[in-house]
């Protein structure tokens, strides 16, 4: 009983309303229906192609490598390597790196309190993207382009940490100024490797920048998959936790939080799933920005319901995204286009709607 007039009296704090008619049982409804909108556009972005493929043949070969119902020498070859050696495995890395992104999006939105921060303020994307460019010119040092942005990226946010770290503390805003210059460095280095490098290298960095799941495989899939899904449970389990912080350091230690070993945590895993979700396909913009802002928009300020809507929302997002990238033109575009053609006007909308509350 204590411990439920305690959140009670935290939602008030925060400014939750209760509104009538919209209990957590309806948000859990919602919930629902962001996950089959989900599944549903899949379907259809499998289906979808130069190669027109139908939902039921889609659903066919599903079947056949699932199920001993169906054998799969009975279906089209053809059909069944678009669809299970090309699509699916495609359909699902830009899930997963969806949820990866925007799940830390609001989670580097809660722990800042600002919802204008995106996961690659600590310049995660700058390291990535030297990590990747050194594995693109000198792939003899290298074991691969993935590994070399991997490790790169995480080093950049370690040393955003280091920076930033001063008397056992982090403050907020010295860890962003200090993310901000390592992403300077990061993107330095970048620019003197596209300069040295040949034109087959600088053309190849320039593509891997703009990001894209052109190259999606079923090993990304197995290799990125249970990491992400593994953070997201993580995350979505310390909701109540970012409430907390979100209210500010001085109200979470009156709250018996820990501001700093909770930031710590949630912050690492939250740059641990956007490092491996940048160095498996690129830098991929606006994603963790736009979806936390969304499931807010929708639910609420509740992290508790924001964290696996926004994740939803990011996995369908880049869904339609990569569709469009493979259907628009007979060439494939970069989905880093598209989703910054699409997250530049609604950056704007929060500016004109939300600056002022944001910047005072």
């Amino acid at each position: 009983m204590a411990e439920e007039l305690k959140r009670l009296s935290i939602l008030e704090r925060l400014g939750y309303e209760r509104i009538e008619g919209f209990s957590d049982e309806r948000k859990v409804g919602v919930l629902i229906s962001l996950l089959s909108l989900m599944i549903v556009t899949a379907a259809i972005a499998i289906s979808r192609g130069v190669y027109e493929i139908s939902v039921v043949d889609v659903y066919t070969i599903t079947l056949a490598h699932l199920s001993p119902i169906v054998d799969v020498s009975t279906v089209n070859k053809l059909q069944n390597t678009i669809v299970w050696d090309l699509r699916i495995p495609r359909i699902l890395l830009a899930i997963t790196v969806g949820v990866a992104l925007a799940t830390s999006g609001a989670v580097f939105q809660g722990c800042f309190r600002n919802p204008l921060v995106e996961p690659y303020i600590l310049g995660v994307s700058s390291g990535a993207a030297f990590g990747a460019s050194l594995g693109i010119v000198y792939p003899q040092f290298f074991l691969s382009i993935q590994v070399s942005a991997f490790i790169f990226g995480s080093v950049a946010v370690a040393l955003a940490y280091l920076l930033a770290r001063t008397r056992d503390e982090t403050p907020i805003v010295t860890l962003i100024l200090a993310g901000v210059i390592i992403g300077s460095v990061f993107s330095a280095l970048v620019s003197i490797l596209k300069y040295i490098s040949n034109d087959s290298a600088l053309r190849e960095i320039v593509f891997w920048l703009m990001g894209g799941f052109y190259y999606a495989s079923w090993k990304d899939v197995a290799l990125v998959s249970p990491v992400v899904i593994a953070s997201f449970l993580v995350l979505w389990f310390f909701g109540w936790k970012l409430n907390i912080l979100s209210m500010g350091d001085e109200e979470a230690r009156t709250l018996g939080v820990n501001p700093e070993k909770y930031k710590f945590l949630l912050i690492s895993i939250a740059t641990l799933i956007t490092s491996l979700a940048v160095s498996t396909v690129g830098i991929i913009a606006w994603v963790g920005l736009m979806m936390p802002h969304a499931a807010r928009l929708i639910l609420g300020p509740d992290h508790r319901f924001v964290i696996p809507a926004a994740a939803m929302l990011g996995g369908t997002y880049l869904i339609v995204c990569d569709t469009l990238a493979r259907t628009l033109t007979s060439a494939e575009i970069p989905v880093g286009i598209i989703t910054s053609i699409l997250g530049a006007p609604y950056l704007f909308y929060l500016l004109r709607t939300r600056g002022r509350a944001i910047f005072g």
